[in-house]
C-alpha cells in the first residue's frame, strides 16, 4: 500500500483525498514574508542603479548644454579640431581623445594577450594548489592604488623606457609609460573574466577533443576558446572601458597638457599625434588638472569640464552596449 501510495502522482493524490473527504491539498502559492521583502529590496537597488545613472547623465546633459550655448563656443570646432585651449577659446576636443584613446590602446596591447595566456594557463594547466596560489596574486594587484601605479609609471617605467630607447626621444612625461601600467592595472580584470568565460565551457567538449586525439594545447586553442569567445569579447570591452576611465595613472606620468596641433596636417606629420614618447593630457587627466585648480563657477574652463565629461560618459556607454552586443552574438547555448 505505501508503495502505491508513493507512485501516485500529486493530482491524482489530490483527487483521492477529494473522494475521501478529507481536505484537499491546496496547491495556490503561498505567501511569504521574508522572500517579498528580500525581491523588494533587490528592486529598490536596481531602481537605484537606474536612477543614478539617469541622474549623472542628466548632470552632464544639462551643464554641457549651457556650455554649449556660450557664444564663443562652436560645436562643429568642438567635434573636428585638434586644438583644445578653452583659456583663449579653443575647443577642438580631439587631442584629449586621441591622448585617451592611445592609453588605452598600449594598455590593452599589455594586458589582452598576457591576461588571455594566464587565464588559459588557470583555466586548462595549472593544478588546484598552483591557481590557489595565483589567483590571490592577481587579486593583490586588483587592490592596489591607482596613485600607486601613477608614480610606479613615472619612477620606474619611465626611466626604463628612457634607458632603452634614449633619453632624447621619451620625455619624463608620456603616454607610454601610462598605457603600459594601465594595462598591468587591468591585467587582473582581463584574466579573472577571460577565466571564468573558459571554465564555464563544458566538459564534455573537452572530453570529446581529447578522445579525437587533439593535445591540450590543440583543445584550448581550438575547442574551448573559440566557445568562450563570447565571454572573453565581454572581459575586452569591459577592460577597455576600464582603461578609458582610469584617471590616477594618466595625471601623474601621461601629462598635464593637451597634445595641440594647428591642422590635422600637421598632427599626422611624422605620425606626432600618435607617438607614445611625448607627454599629453587625456579626458580624465584634464579634468582632474582643471577641476583641482580655483575656477569661477561662470568660467569657460568650468563649463568645459561637464562637455568632457559628456563625451567620457557616451564613450563608456557605447562600449557597453558594444560589450551586450558581442555577448549576444558570439553566445554559445549548451544543453
Amino acid at each position: 500500500m505505501q508503495r502505491e501510495m508513493s507512485a501516485m502522482t500529486p493530482a491524482f493524490r489530490v483527487q483521492d483525498r477529494a473522494n475521501r473527504g478529507a481536505q484537499p491539498f491546496d496547491l495556490r502559492k503561498q505567501p511569504r514574508l521574508g522572500e517579498s521583502l528580500i525581491q523588494g529590496f533587490l528592486a529598490v537597488c536596481g531602481a537605484i542603479t537606474v536612477l543614478t545613472t539617469l541622474g549623472i547623465l542628466y548632470v552632464l546633459g544639462r551643464e554641457a548644454w549651457l556650455f554649449f550655448r556660450r557664444p564663443e563656443v562652436d560645436l562643429l570646432a568642438f567635434a573636428t579640431r585638434i586644438k583644445w585651449q578653452p583659456a583663449i577659446g579653443e575647443f577642438g576636443i580631439w587631442p584629449l581623445v586621441i591622448a585617451t584613446l592611445l592609453t588605452s590602446t598600449m594598455a590593452m596591447l599589455v594586458a589582452l594577450p598576457i591576461g588571455l595566456m594566464i587565464a588559459i594557463y588557470l583555466s586548462e594547466y595549472a593544478s588546484p594548489r598552483v591557481r590557489g596560489i595565483l589567483k590571490p596574486i592577481l587579486e593583490v594587484l586588483a587592490g592596489v592604488p591607482t596613485v600607486v601605479y601613477g608614480y610606479f609609471a613615472l619612477t620606474w617605467m619611465t626611466p626604463l623606457l628612457r634607458r632603452i630607447f634614449g633619453e632624447n626621444t621619451v620625455d619624463i612625461y608620456n603616454t607610454g609609460s601610462a598605457g603600459i601600467v594601465i594595462g598591468i592595472l587591468i591585467l587582473p580584470l582581463i584574466t579573472s573574466m577571460a577565466e571564468d568565460a573558459l571554465r564555464a565551457v563544458p566538459q564534455s567538449l573537452r572530453a570529446a577533443a581529447y578522445g579525437l586525439g587533439a593535445t591540450r594545447l590543440e583543445t584550448a586553442a581550438r575547442i574551448v576558446l573559440p566557445a568562450a569567445l563570447s565571454g572573453i569579447a565581454a572581459a575586452l570591452i569591459v577592460a577597455v572601458s576600464r582603461a578609458v576611465g582610469e584617471t590616477m595613472v594618466v595625471a601623474i606620468a601621461a601629462g598635464a597638457g593637451p597634445r595641440n596641433f594647428n591642422s590635422w596636417g600637421e598632427a599626422w606629420g611624422g605620425m606626432a599625434l600618435l607617438n607614445p614618447f611625448k607627454a599629453a593630457e587625456t579626458m580624465t587627466g584634464h579634468i582632474v588638472r582643471i577641476s583641482g585648480g580655483d575656477l569661477s563657477y561662470d568660467s569657460i574652463d568650468y563649463a568645459s569640464l561637464f562637455a568632457v565629461g559628456l563625451v567620457l560618459f557616451l564613450m563608456t556607454l557605447g562600449l557597453n552596449i558594444l560589450s551586450r552586443f558581442l555577448v549576444q552574438r558570439f553566445r554559445e547555448v549548451y544543453d
